[in-house]
């Protein structure tokens, strides 16, 4: 048996109809599809389980028999002997069940965390797998509840899926023992398992529809309460926390009603089982007491069947549990499988010797959609007026898909014939989504390095030559050393020639351990411009062969930004490195300069040179306090006397169309 969840691998989604996923590749083609192909995951616990179950409820069913031998052959016979071995059998039972119980409950806690865990550990493949793919077809909310409260429903179901089998066993055989002993009396206990099952059916359909109503709100709240902690530095410099905070209370309080509506139904459910159950025991003894009355049975065998009548009542019950269960755990699968079944739209190629990597990493980068030619080895900066150009830009550079594409949310307020028709529109977008995508992907990319085409290299190997770093990068949780060097490859020499070179001295500085600092999430302790500048460090430590680097400084003041433009062509000489920004710091230090229009490449030289020639680059570039800026190169004084100074910015970049280093 395996406690713990076994290491996620790498695999592929089976995409198309009809084939049959392999053992380990969670089957998408439905719900229940997925819940069957989780059972398959462990089935060894799920045996084991459901034989401790079996073992947990058999004695129980066996009390009664046992109980109405000892009175009709022991009790009413007069014989000490064969009451005293009844006794003996009923001791031996008890602790059969006893033990078979204790060893149950061990046995579906591993089980559950087995299920749980390894939800947990299946969505972090997927998110990292697929990269900035992911967020375009599921809402980020809704990744954190299949990856929360979805994997706690996939344990529930394990666990009541083992109970269900002992239950049902024990319920069979009861029905057996109740046959031998009056035909009548084992028919209504036969045919109690049918009529369940009827009512079952249409008191579920409403409870699906209020769970997943509930579902599809709490993965709304998730994504907004993410929005605002990831949002909420500017949120505070602008004064609108309240305004998003009353929109959070609302849509608490939407959950809120969501969530009771589907308490009611399954407390209806429940308490239908409940009142079956009792007149299921009614029925039962009336019918027994008629049958002693006409001498068909004898007063242990009554017995008997009031141990049975009490007995039935658990099985039932969880016949009823399991039904409102297995209905939310359908609902978490419906979701589960909307993450799982993205499909990786990138195109399996084959991979390029080490040597072919080598000669285009020293190749000239080209852009056909702008223009743009980034020449080898040299520092080339681009400008443009408007910042979604910019980032269009670094994406295809980077073999991004375009930012903005994703599958609209769902109306968790229609019901019925609306919610279907919703519900196949969204199926719909996403189709096509995903069919966009796949086309993009598969087809030229229309951005060449060393003249060989993006979309002709495997996409690791695209990812380990040209590396993009925005504004939108995160500082992960752990030591100084994990953020800056997070796959261990750097010498301690290479690390600080990187922190030096981000002007990001200060961060290892305020940090108690230096590199065995610890940071906060998100780098919570931290400035936004230390933050910024810790992430232009992890960038520069990666010693990409072509370096994207997007706005790598909008968030710190002037003196750290001269700094980090004198060090940066230092630190990158030699290598191909793009800076897409507008600031003259920057600029400055450029080797050339390309100034987009329209998405286009309309002029290139020199910073003076645009300066002093072109008139949309000088109003793009030279405007606000671009003056002081300019000042501070032509004053070495002021750099030395800012030497010890950092950052006092603690603003977020407003640079859309984003994507992490980590993709």
């Amino acid at each position: 048996m395996r406690d713990f969840p076994p290491t996620v691998t790498a695999w592929t989604p089976a995409s198309t109809p009809g084939h049959r996923a392999a053992v380990g590749v969670p089957d998408t083609r439905g719900p229940v599809r997925f819940l069957w192909w989780l059972l398959r995951q462990q089935p060894d616990l799920v045996l084991v389980g459901c034989l401790c179950s079996l073992l947990w409820m058999l004695p129980t069913a066996l009390t009664p028999w046992v109980f109405g031998q000892a009175i009709d052959e022991g009790i009413l016979g007069g014989d000490s002997s064969r009451t005293a071995l009844w006794c003996g059998v009923l001791l031996l039972v008890t602790v059969v069940g006893a033990s078979s119980g204790v060893f149950y409950h061990t046995v579906v806690v591993r089980s559950w965390l087995y299920a749980a865990y390894g939800q947990t550990r299946l969505v972090t493949h997927q998110a990292t797998r697929l990269g900035h793919v992911l967020p375009r077809r599921a809402p980020t909310g809704e990744v954190l509840s299949v990856n929360g409260s979805d994997g706690d429903q996939f344990g529930h179901f394990i666990e009541i899926f083992s109970r269900l089998v002992g239950n049902v066993v024990a319920y069979v055989l009861v029905a057996f023992i109740v046959l031998q002993m009056s035909v009548p009396l084992g028919l209504v206990v036969l045919l109690v398992a049918p009529v369940l099952v009827l009512i079952s059916s249409v008191l579920l359909r409403p409870l699906a529809a209020a769970q997943t109503r509930e579902r599809s709100r709490d993965s709304e709240l998730t994504s907004m309460a993410t929005d605002i902690v990831a949002g909420l530095r500017i949120l505070r410099g602008i004064g609108g926390e309240r305004i998003f905070g009353d929109n959070y209370a609302r849509q608490s309080q939407r959950v809120r009603h969501a969530g009771v509506q589907a308490g009611a139904w399954g407390a209806f459910v429940e308490g239908v089982g409940v009142l079956l159950s009792g007149l299921f025991v009614v029925a039962l003894m009336v019918l027994g007491v008629q049958r002693v009355r006409e001498g068909d049975i004898e007063i242990g065998e009554l017995v008997a069947f009031l141990g049975y009548a009490l007995f039935l009542v658990q099985p039932i019950r969880v016949v009823f549990e399991a039904a409102q269960q297995i209905t939310r755990s359908v609902v978490s699968a419906r979701k589960t499988i909307g993450v799982f079944g993205t499909t990786d739209p990138w195109p399996r190629r084959a991979p390029l010797e080490a040597d072919q990597v080598s000669s285009l990493a020293v190749g000239e980068l080209v852009d056909d959609t702008s223009g743009l030619r980034v020449r080898p080895g040299l520092l080339t900066m681009v400008v443009s007026a408007l910042p979604d150009e910019s980032a269009r830009l670094a994406d295809r550079l980077g073999r991004y898909l375009p930012a903005g594409d994703t599958v609209p949310a769902g109306d968790d307020e229609a019901t019925g014939r609306v919610a279907r028709r919703a519900a196949a529109q969204r199926s719909r977008a996403r189709t096509e989504l995903e069919e966009r995508d796949t086309r993009r992907a598969d087809g030229p990319w229309g951005v060449t390095l060393g003249g060989t085409d993006l979309a002709d290299l495997p996409l690791d190997q695209v990812r380990s030559l040209v590396l993009v770093s925005d504004t939108a990068a995160h500082v992960f949780a752990g030591t100084l050393q994990d953020a800056v060097d997070p796959h261990r490859r750097l010498r301690r020499e290479q690390a600080e020639a990187a922190l030096h070179a981000a002007a990001a001295e200060d961060v290892y500085d305020i940090l108690p351990g230096g590199w065995q600092g610890v940071l906060d999430e998100r780098g919570r302790g931290l400035s936004g411009g230390q933050r910024q500048r810790l992430v232009l460090t992890r960038a520069l430590a990666s010693d990409a062969p072509v370096l994207v680097l997007v706005e790598p400084t909008s968030a710190v003041d002037a003196h750290t930004e001269a700094r980090i433009a004198e060090r940066l062509p230092w630190h990158r000489r030699g290598r191909t490195t793009v800076v897409i920004t507008a600031s003259p710091l920057l600029l400055h230090h450029a080797d050339e300069v390309a100034f987009l229009e329209d998405g286009r490449v309309v002029a290139t030289g020199t910073h003076d040179d645009l300066v002093a020639g072109h008139a949309a680059y000088r109003s793009t570039v030279l405007r606000g306090d671009a003056a002081d800026r300019e000042s501070v190169l032509e004053d070495p004084g002021g750099l030395t006397a800012a030497a010890g100074t950092t950052d006092s910015s603690t603003t977020d970049s407003s640079t859309t169309g984003t994507r992490e280093v980590t993709s």
